[in-house]
């Protein structure tokens, strides 16, 4: 049912302005009379339907806020529908939208769980599934907390991970382009003066002008090697992404990320009451690595066949096997899981500041080097044209 903005006055003479769901123009203009308010403005609100292409944060990075919000305004004992149009009217454009039409869907007697499936790139399936489940057993608002909470260490740590990418990807691509120009327009001008002079050069600049020569003239070998090694790159991720997968789970770094992100939804959504094998399918797509997926993706049939989780997730870390058959044993399976997301998101955060360290000294040092590089390899022959001047 469409959602409409209006605008106009009320019985009393005063402006006033708001939202409904109709049919159909004319029965929202019904709708509007029969409670007294006489219409100047109205129009369908569509702005909810598509998201914007330019905008400041996704709606993505407002759904913690948003659950936060939401979760504060139930334990406080706020009628659902009059919290979901409060929350709405915080917001503006897309989100303003969306949320206004949740809350004339829950005011029409509609769950929460069932009003929000209609915005799936929005709100992701465990999220849902925990609303239906939290809806069944009465405890929305401590659900909701605790979805805040995960999505608030999830955003966390999916910013640390692009900030830890952002510096270094910087520096190279700056880098490269400055040397690619000094070697294809700058160092041909000043060696052409050498090559002039008839003296025999140093061996540093005779491997300066080659590197030069070679920017030069094969350009657009080195610019299509490139482009041809990045399009394999991106053609086997997309065709076969279980072999790179499987490269990055051999990295600390990235290992921890995924390891963490993996036990943090198993945890969170066991903890809600979620069935291990609906838990496991749920959590496999959202850690972000193709590898650990399949193996997940196993260990669910597995799990299904009457086989215990430590011993169905063959090829995982035996640090977090031992705390997963811990955890089955004593019956505290989903706290011990959020305890080792805890520590793997320490970990990534370690590692994260410590890469981060050194990596801004050594990407230094080595553009010092270079640059050192280009200073000795135009000085030293000018240094021994001189000479044979003298």
């Amino acid at each position: 049912m469409p959602v409409f903005r209006y605008r106009g006055y009320n019985t009393e003479g005063k402006e006033v302005s708001g939202t409904l769901r109709a049919d159909g123009e004319g029965e929202a203009i019904l709708r509007l009379k029969e409670s007294g308010i006489f219409p100047k403005e109205l129009e369908e609100h569509l702005k909810w339907k598509k998201p914007p292409l330019f905008q400041f944060a996704s709606p993505q990075k407002t759904l913690p806020h948003f659950t936060r919000q939401l979760a504060t305004l139930l334990s406080s004992s706020v009628p659902l529908a009059d919290a979901l149009h409060s929350i709405g009217q915080e917001y503006s454009g897309y989100w303003h939208g969306i949320v206004l039409n949740i809350a004339e869907t829950v005011s029409e007697g509609a769950s929460l769980s069932r009003a929000i499936g209609a915005y799936p790139e929005i709100f992701p399936e465990y999220y849902r599934n925990m609303l239906a489940a939290s809806e069944t057993g009465g405890n929305l608002p401590e659900v909701l907390e605790t979805l805040a909470e995960f999505l608030e260490t999830d955003t966390e740590i999916r910013t640390r991970a692009r900030t830890a990418m952002l510096y270094p990807a910087f520096m190279i691509v700056v880098s490269v382009f400055v040397l690619s120009f000094v070697f294809t327009f700058v160092i041909p001008k000043i060696v052409r003066i050498f090559r002039e002079s008839s003296a025999d050069l140093p061996l540093i600049t005779e491997i300066l002008i080659r590197i030069s020569s070679l920017f030069h003239d094969y350009w657009w070998l080195l610019l299509g090697g490139t482009a041809g090694i990045s399009y394999l790159l991106v053609r086997l991720h997309r065709l076969k992404p279980r072999y790179l997968h499987h490269l990055f789970m051999l990295i600390p770094l990235t290992r921890a990320l995924a390891y963490s992100r993996f036990t943090a939804t198993l945890g969170f959504l066991l903890r809600g009451g979620v069935p291990i094998i609906r838990a496991l399918e749920l959590s496999s797509g959202v850690t972000g690595n193709a590898w650990l997926e399949e193996i997940i993706a196993k260990a669910r049939s597995m799990v299904t066949e009457g086989k215990g989780l430590s011993e169905s997730l063959t090829g995982l870390s035996p640090v977090l096997l031992q705390m997963i058959s811990t955890g089955e044993k004593s019956g505290q399976l989903p706290e011990l899981l959020i305890r080792a997301s805890e520590s793997y998101k320490k970990e990534f955060i370690r590692q994260t500041e410590q890469i981060t360290s050194i990596l801004e000294p050594v990407m230094i040092l080595v553009m010092g080097v270079i640059v050192g590089f280009i200073v000795f390899g135009v000085l030293l022959p000018i240094f021994e044209i001189n000479q044979i001047i003298r």
